[in-house]
């Protein structure tokens, strides 16, 4: 085990080197990492291209500059004009958030090349699969990540009295909704609010995108390195009866764009009732967890037949997990679990119950916990090894 920490952590220093953005030139070259890192574990892996835009910050800008022109131009008395610009902006906005469609960036903006890198492991006639993510991306920073916030909101009591992240994407998507409330119903109050409101998330988004990336060790190099170790152990040893897809996406914090990409290539092959889904995130914070339910705007409950089984596997192996968080944001794992696969997302969090050093310059391999992260190899073979023996 001494060794594959090492291992762990020498890959994770190279990889987060590389200045990866979503579906950029610097995707590609980690893409071409981790499939030579999948050869180098014995394991061929391919590498998928899927269609991407890259951002995130630009299509949920533009939703709310039009509800700020929705909600000026109800305060200047076209009320018509304002409650179809606010409508629109909330809509396009609403349907950037995964699983849906994503229909304003892929209208408006430019598309680039996210890539996937896909290594199948095990028994290639199996009748079942798991098929376990990461992504290789890495995100922008932003003032919004800033951890004095999450520090600001335990001093005041706030995260002890929830299990449920805060939905940041509310105002986001409010703004145009009470600009074009504002302008249905006359009221200027609301009219202000929603121009106030998109005004603010404008200025968020263009931070973000005036930022650097970040270097991704915890999120998401920890489950890039731990699907290596993966493969390397299901070469030594490989899974009888099982087909293993090991899947390391591009543009997850793109809002899943490879994630996305990969559904509408593969999901079609791969029967709801007889494939798992794991999806691995920031798996490298002092508390290892499995996510009870995520969504930015609703709450889709992980299916319970895979949520016993990794908790008892878990328990098992002596491995506390921290219980019964739920995101309010959304991970590859959305994807899957909302055409109705059996799927979980491992996940990790510190005291504050969010990812350690998320989407903050100090996210680097020296201050990730390769406890955590050996911790979510151990249960992650242990699966699919059990689903190999006996399916849920």
């Amino acid at each position: 085990m001494a060794g594959a920490r090492e291992r762990l952590r020498t890959q994770l220093g190279e990889l987060e080197q590389i200045e990866r953005p979503s579906a950029s030139e610097g995707e590609r070259i980690a893409a071409e990492w981790v499939a030579g890192a999948f050869l180098e574990a014995g394991a061929e892996a391919r590498i998928e291209a899927v269609p991407a835009h890259g951002t995130y910050w630009w299509p949920l800008g533009i939703g709310a500059a039009l509800g700020a022109a929705g909600a000026l131009a109800a305060l200047r008395g076209r009320r018509g004009l304002g409650a179809a610009l606010g409508t629109l902006g909330a809509a396009g906005i609403a349907d950037e958030f995964p699983p849906r469609q994503r229909r304003l960036r892929r209208a408006l903006l430019p598309t680039h090349t996210a890539y996937n890198v896909v290594c199948e492991l095990g028994d290639p006639n199996a009748e079942r699969t798991v098929v376990i993510t990461a992504h290789h991306d890495s995100a922008h920073s932003g003032l919004v990540f800033h951890p004095a916030l999450p520090e600001l909101a335990d001093r005041l009591g706030l995260i002890e009295r929830t299990d449920t992240s805060p939905a940041l994407m509310a105002p986001v998507l409010g703004g145009p909704l009470l600009a074009a409330l504002g302008a249905g119903t006359g009221i200027r109050a609301l009219s202000r609010a929603g121009l106030a409101l998109s005004a603010a998330t404008i200025a968020a988004m263009a931070e973000i995108g005036l930022r650097e990336v970040v270097p991704g060790a915890n999120d998401n190099g920890t489950a890039v390195v731990a699907l290596l170790e993966l493969a390397r152990r299901f070469r030594a040893e490989p899974p009888a009866g099982v087909r293993v897809m090991l899947v390391s996406m591009g543009a997850e914090e793109s809002f899943s764009e490879g994630a996305k990409g990969f559904g509408e290539r593969h999901f079609a092959s791969l029967p709801v009732e007889s494939t798992f889904f794991l999806c691995l995130e920031s798996v490298g914070s002092p508390h290892l967890l499995v996510l009870r339910g995520e969504g930015f705007l609703k709450m889709r409950e992980y299916p319970p037949r895979a949520l016993e089984l990794i908790d008892s596997l878990a328990e098992e192996l002596g491995i506390w997990l921290y219980p019964n968080l739920r995101l309010h944001n959304g991970t590859d794992g959305l994807e899957p679990l909302a055409a109705g696969y059996q799927t979980v997302a491992l996940c990790s969090c510190t005291e504050l119950k969010q990812a350690a050093n998320y989407h903050w310059p100090n996210d680097r391999a020296e201050n990730v916990d390769f406890d955590t992260v050996a911790d979510a190899v151990r249960l992650s073979e242990t699966a699919v090894r059990r689903l190999a023996e006996r399916w849920l």
